[in-house]
């Protein structure tokens, strides 16, 4: 069997292309760019390392709360597709990573044949059988392989920090969306009260106007007063079952009744909610991470982009074995192969490639431009969270004062109006301003609490330990 002293050359020429995989790489590496980061942000804020990474929403100690979140995660139809696309760049770096090894292929056959005997009188049946192998290379010597790879691993990088985007903004869409189903609740019970204190009060107003100690005009703004609790009962109605549809769409069902767990007043703040330092918005931000990744990627790709100017070198070898006979298939006769290396270097294309690297080249200056940006918004983000934070229980402790003189001034104008001191307006605007009051107060316990979601969101602190590993 003579043919398998030659397979070797073969084996040794792949194993030459394989040797020049490792020549020059053209085009940039990739640099962070610089960025004029403050040391410490306006606001001040506490910093906490133990806090990144953890399933910070159980800070709030809410069964219910912890409840959805995690059926939000399980099935949101938008955190499945990102997910969905994480595994798609996986295969795609898979794709892009083979390139850089040979391809070898096989094929056997066998078949009988037999001409016409009436154009060809002296023919007979005859077999036929036969093995090939076969191999193919590209010589990556400038690097455009790699580069494809190199590009591939950033955006499936991004992908991922694009799923960790969308699985932390899904968590607090979630925590804030139950908050302001809380606080509409509080706001639904206190319409609802209120409604049926104007209604006694419109029932003993109408006593005395039939008794003449009152005049009409009392009557008339009673029904008025009482008419608008009414109306603020249906709006908050319609809200909450607004709010529950909404939440029951994040949580991936369909609409539906969501159970509450504690109430608004008695929702846990956190003692202290971490900042950290600015800079480390650059790891922990996945937004930024998505970013910068995709500037990775486009700056990998100039690398591809040059090397289409320059000469590429392939290899072909092929190796097999073709008889009449099966028994003789893989004689030293029946051998045949062949080795091949092809030189395709571009000569003219009318700046066509220039054009193409150029192209490239503005993409990647387009991803450095919006990288910056992604950071600028989120030194912004964090800062607006940061004093939304503060303000806001600056807020809710002026709006409780507030309440508390509400409710006084509303009972001492009601007992001089029964007194015959004062007109009927005087217990009108007291209670307008209780009511209001009361409702404020509830509103902006919610935003309070939201502006905590909102600065763990903008830090890019909120997502489930098991996914940041």
């Amino acid at each position: 069997m003579k043919g398998f002293s030659r397979r070797p050359l073969v084996t040794a020429m792949m194993l030459s292309g394989s040797l020049l995989v490792g020549g020059c790489m053209v085009g940039p590496d990739y640099q962070r760019p610089p960025l004029d980061m403050p040391s410490v942000y306006k606001e001040p804020a506490a910093t906490d390392p133990a806090f990144v990474n953890l399933d910070w929403w159980e800070l709030f100690a809410d069964q219910r709360l912890d409840a959805l979140i995690e059926e939000a995660l399980a099935y949101n139809r938008d955190l499945g597709v990102a997910i969905s696309r994480i595994e798609e760049a996986a295969a795609i770096l898979r794709i892009e990573r083979a390139n850089q090894y040979p391809f070898i292929d096989a094929a056997a056959g066998a078949g009988r044949s037999s001409p016409s005997r009436n154009i060809l009188p002296t023919a007979e049946t005859e077999s036929s059988y036969f093995f090939n192998g076969a191999a193919s290379f590209e010589v990556d010597l400038w690097g455009k392989l790699r580069r494809s790879t190199e590009a591939a691993r950033a955006d499936l990088l991004s992908t991922e920090a694009s799923a960790r985007n969308v699985t932390i903004s899904l968590i607090a869409a979630v925590a804030t969306t139950y908050f302001q189903l809380l606080d509409l609740d509080d706001r639904l019970r206190i319409s609802v009260r209120t409604l049926q204190s104007r209604e006694d009060a419109l029932e003993i107003i109408k006593e005395r106007y039939a008794k003449g100690t009152v005049p009409e005009l009392d009557v008339n703004q009673a029904e008025i007063e009482a008419a608008d609790a009414q109306a603020s009962v249906a709006a908050f109605e319609r809200s909450v079952r607004q709010t529950e549809n909404a939440l029951s769409v994040l949580v991936g069902s369909r609409p539906r009744l969501i159970e509450r767990g504690e109430a608004l007043a008695r929702q846990t703040l956190p003692v202290e909610v971490p900042a950290g330092l600015p800079l480390t918005l650059l790891e922990r931000r996945p937004d930024i991470v998505t970013a910068e990744q995709q500037l990775a990627a486009e700056t990998a790709r100039i690398g591809v982009a040059r090397a289409l100017r320059l000469p590429s070198l392939s290899l072909t070898a092929s190796f097999g074995y073709a008889s009449r006979d099966l028994s003789d298939l893989v004689e030293g006769d029946s051998e045949s192969w062949g080795v091949f290396g092809d030189i395709l270097a571009p000569i003219f294309n009318a700046g066509q490639l220039k054009s193409v690297e150029e192209a490239q080249r503005q993409r990647a200056e387009q991803a450095r431009l919006g990288y910056e940006q992604a950071v600028l918004n989120g030194l912004r983000d964090v800062d607006d969270s940061l004093t939304g934070l503060r303000t806001s229980r600056a807020e809710y402790i002026a709006r409780q004062r507030q309440l508390e003189a509400a409710r006084t001034a509303a009972r001492l104008s009601r007992a001089r109006y029964d007194g015959g001191l004062v007109s009927y307006l005087e217990v009108l605007d007291s209670d307008r301003s209780l009511f209001q009051a009361e409702l404020l107060e509830s509103q902006t316990r919610q935003q309070q609490l939201s502006a905590v979601v909102g600065l763990y969101r903008a830090l890019g602190g909120g997502w489930p330990a098991a996914q940041a590993q």
